[in-house]
């Protein structure tokens, strides 16, 4: 039987965003160029097929210039895909009660995450002016996902330590389902930490191919990680294959793979 895969991080980029000077970092390591960056559905999908991967998950993005991916585009490109991608929203920090709104109406249009980026924002995910998109996560069920470890593009990546700046927001929000995206290097310690003290909290491996993981990583997803870390690729920057090919290298047993490839993605975002 085919493992069913679920990618819990992806996006179909614009024009405006892949002209961002903050992304000529991940241009160069990923060797894309501001056209390649550029997916359709179509070519969204025929890269999900080439390694399997049966539900993509599609995020906007919103900063404090405004949105370089808005919600109604990737929720008309989840329309378009018959079902196999899942809009995750993105909201404007600037603007929280419309934010609160927004979050309401588009849990009920089927979005099934909010996602806002601490380092796009320039602010640390502890600041005021995220909490009131917690409080609309919970009250909407909807999970919370941020980045979490350094920054790929050219920014501090000072606000993805997760200890104290994620650790007092999962104090704070017990109820809020937050998943932190990219791993969390250089603070694995940390990360194992917090999946250790807190059950609301989980990790994709979005921007790795999976023969990079750093070994701690790979021992925390055999161990106390296997029911909280979710497979992920930063799609157009890393693809789905490339991400996938070194996952027999991993070692894992049939049900950690099962849960780390759709399981614990079906779980948190409700799929």
């Amino acid at each position: 039987m085919t493992q069913r895969i679920i990618d819990a991080w992806m996006q179909i980029m614009t024009p405006r965003m892949a002209a961002e000077p903050w992304l000529a970092s991940l241009m160069r390591w990923t060797g894309q160029t501001a056209e390649t960056a550029l997916p359709t559905v179509e070519t969204t999908l025929a890269a999900m097929d080439t390694a399997n991967v049966e539900t993509g998950l599609i995020s906007a993005w919103h900063g404090p210039a405004g949105a370089l991916i808005t919600n109604d585009e990737t929720a008309e490109n989840a329309a378009a895909s018959g079902g196999r991608l899942r809009p995750v929203m993105s909201v404007d920090l600037t603007d929280p009660m419309g934010a609160v709104r927004d979050i309401r109406q588009r849990a009920k249009d089927g979005f099934v995450a909010v996602r806002a980026l601490p380092w796009l924002w320039e602010l640390p995910p502890n600041d005021r002016r995220f909490y009131p998109i917690y409080a609309a996560c919970v009250d909407q069920g909807l999970p919370f996902c941020t980045q979490i470890g350094h920054t790929g593009p050219l920014k501090t990546s000072e606000y993805g330590r997760l200890i104290p700046y994620l650790e007092d927001v999962l104090i704070d929000f017990p109820e809020l389902s937050i998943v932190g995206g990219h791993v969390g290097f250089p603070w694995i310690d940390e990360v194992a930490s917090l999946i250790h003290k807190f059950p609301n909290f989980y990790v994709d491996t979005s921007a790795y191919v999976l023969h990079r993981l750093p070994p701690s990583f790979v021992k925390l997803l055999k161990t106390s990680g296997k029911q909280r870390i979710l497979f992920g690729t930063n799609w157009p920057m890393l693809s789905p294959e490339k991400c996938l090919k070194g996952l027999d290298g991993l070692g894992l047993d049939e049900n950690v793979a099962a849960r780390f490839l759709a399981g614990n993605a079906k779980r948190v975002f409700k799929l």
